[in-house]
């Protein structure tokens, strides 16, 4: 008796263990406090803007936007993608897969510049089954190219272009169903993965990841980052020649990580979120609001960075925040499923 009493004592331990554990490491006890040094531009009309890439040079964004609180809802709903000229001070999104007539709903996506057009990749989920589609982007008008599909796409969540015919990508889980998808989620084990095409074959090249999510890649300096929400974390890499990725360090964001853009000078801007069991809830539509943060790291180094909030919010303005792409001072910020996204402003430094 005494020996049954002591092991339920120390199950119930590890119980509270666990569940303080889960509690403080999503987030759930954090206080948001609002902070944002600027302004709304405005509010656009595009539902579940998830992902938003810019080009500097060329001055325009491109978003990836699928109706998931429709989906939700059961409805059918076709995502798109959409081109914004940034000189265009409306901001009005313009259609480009209006005639992609395929079942479409728009993840992460990558640009990347060619000599005198873009190719465009986006992860797309349909009826449970994932592919990336490729497009080219010339001026204002998106051809579509091909549709690539492999085992290695377990459960794709963004994608990075590097090279012609060269990507990486993120699988946000190993597993796809059963109890060791739940234990999975639950437990928040680390064993989702990076995987990189080489332009004849996909291969693991980084594991060890809760939650692979946003992924990007510093040409300037040959570092990829990828972000682990689970354990808010950003990993930093070096990119082999080889495309093989050497492990450096982690950086400690204190906040669920989303997609990772950068700004002229090389600093990264994520969308997050503060409170990841919120945002879990918000998402499966059981919560109206979820909180959103903007943060900014300058990485100059390994052990040389500082993480900076620029934006927190309770979730009334705008939910479930995922990417920060900027523009001078405009910040053109995504969500999972809002009737709009955000374009902010930030005061002059």
């Amino acid at each position: 008796m005494r020996t049954f009493k002591i092991t339920l004592l120390l199950l119930l331990v590890a119980l509270l263990i666990f569940v303080a554990n889960t509690l403080i490491s999503t987030g759930f006890f954090r206080t948001i406090e609002p902070k944002f040094e600027g302004n709304i531009v405005k509010k656009v009309a595009l539902p579940g803007a998830e992902d938003i890439t810019i080009s500097q040079s060329d001055s325009f964004a491109i978003v990836s936007a699928t109706d998931r609180k429709a989906r939700i809802q059961g409805r059918t709903v076709k995502g798109g993608l959409y081109f914004i000229d940034l000189r265009d001070q409306d901001f009005t999104p313009l259609p480009l897969t209006d005639n992609f007539n395929r079942p479409f709903a728009p993840h992460g996506i990558s640009l990347f510049k060619m000599d005198s057009t873009y190719q465009v990749m986006a992860i797309n989920h349909v009826r449970g089954k994932h592919s990336i589609e490729v497009f080219e982007l010339k001026g204002k008008e998106l051809t579509y190219l091909e549709t690539l599909r492999d085992p290695a796409m377990i459960q794709p969540n963004d994608i990075i272009q590097v090279a012609k015919d060269r990507f990486y990508f993120t699988n946000d889980h190993r597993y796809t169903k059963g109890y060791r998808r739940m234990a999975e989620e639950y437990l928040g084990l680390a064993v989702s993965n990076v995987v990189y095409f080489d332009g004849k074959t996909y291969r693991e090249v980084a594991d060890g990841f809760a939650y692979a999510n946003g992924i990007n890649y510093d040409a300037a300096r040959n570092l990829l980052y990828a972000a682990a929400p689970r354990g808010f974390l950003v990993k930093v890499f070096d990119v082999e020649a080889d495309g093989s990725l050497s492990f450096i360090e982690e950086i400690d964001c204190g906040t669920g990580v989303d997609n990772i853009e950068f700004d002229t000078d090389g600093n990264l801007w994520i969308g997050a979120h503060p409170n990841l069991l919120r945002f879990t809830a918000y998402a499966q539509g059981k919560k109206e609001t979820s909180p959103s943060e903007i943060i900014k790291i300058d990485y100059r180094g390994k052990g040389d960075y500082t993480v900076e909030k620029v934006y927190v919010e309770n979730g009334e303005e705008m939910s479930g925040s995922t990417v920060a792409a900027t523009f001078g001072n405009l910040i053109l910020t995504g969500n999972v499923m809002d009737d709009a996204f955000l374009i902010l402003e930030r005061n002059e430094p």
